[in-house]
């Protein structure tokens, strides 16, 4: 999948509060259905459909 996102340990506290550190994961989780959703509104229909 061309849409995964890179994942950083992250040491401290603070930067773990950070969006990115926070979704990572889950985004890397999303099936490439999910992933690729031509428009906003699709991806959320497939969003709520995978969760």
């Amino acid at each position: 999948n061309g849409h995964k996102l890179k994942h950083q340990k992250f040491h401290r506290n603070l930067r773990k509060k950070k969006l990115t550190g926070r979704v990572t994961e889950h985004w890397n989780r999303l099936p490439r259905e999910v992933v690729e959703s031509p428009s906003l509104e699709i991806f959320k229909i497939r969003l709520d459909a995978t969760l």
